[in-house]
């Protein structure tokens, strides 16, 4: 049963690094964006940093 637990546990964090990886580069592309005012970077550039630490925690080791 505990292996069943863990399978869960392993898929759902995969799936939360995934989208925190997508989210973090959506947010660096509205970052660098010239057209995009700079209230709009800032926030984009934060909301990257944070998609990045959430992405690291989620990370999911092989051993």
């Amino acid at each position: 049963m505990e292996s069943v637990k863990d399978a869960a546990n392993y898929v759902g964090d995969k799936a939360s690094e995934l989208t925190s990886g997508a989210s973090k580069e959506a947010n660096k592309n509205v970052a660098k964006d010239s057209n995009a005012d700079a209230s709009t970077r800032a926030t984009a550039a934060k909301d990257a940093l944070g998609d990045k630490l959430d992405e690291s925690k989620n990370s999911v080791c092989q051993f």
